[in-house]
C-alpha cells in the first residue's frame, strides 16, 4: 500500500494534547470530537475533546492538531473497484 513516491507518514503525539502528522493528503472532516484524515497509510480518525487543527499544509502533507486526544484509529481507504473487480485483479 506505501507508495515510494509519496512522502513518509509519520505521527508525534505529545502529552495526548498535541498530535503532529506527516503524509496527509486530505481532510475528509472535523470538528472539536473528531478529525478525519485521509493518509499515505489510509484513512484515519482522531476522536477526543477540544480538537483544533492548529496547522493545516496539505501541499507539503503537515498538520497539527490540539486538544485532549483520547482514540487514533487507521481503516484502509475503500477501494473503487467493485466487488468482481477486486476479486478477478
Amino acid at each position: 500500500m506505501y507508495d515510494k513516491s509519496q512522502k513518509p507518514h509519520s505521527l508525534i503525539l505529545d502529552n495526548r494534547s498535541n498530535l503532529s502528522l506527516t503524509g496527509v493528503n486530505d481532510v475528509l472532516g472535523f470538528n472539536e470530537e473528531t478529525v478525519n484524515l485521509k493518509t499515505n497509510m489510509g484513512d484515519l480518525v482522531i476522536r477526543g475533546s477540544s480538537l483544533h487543527i492548529s496547522k493545516l499544509d496539505l501541499d507539503s502533507g503537515n498538520v497539527e492538531i490540539d486538544g485532549t486526544i483520547n482514540l487514533l484509529n487507521y481503516s484502509q481507504s475503500k477501494s473503487d473497484k467493485s466487488f468482481f473487480q477486486r476479486l478477478f485483479s
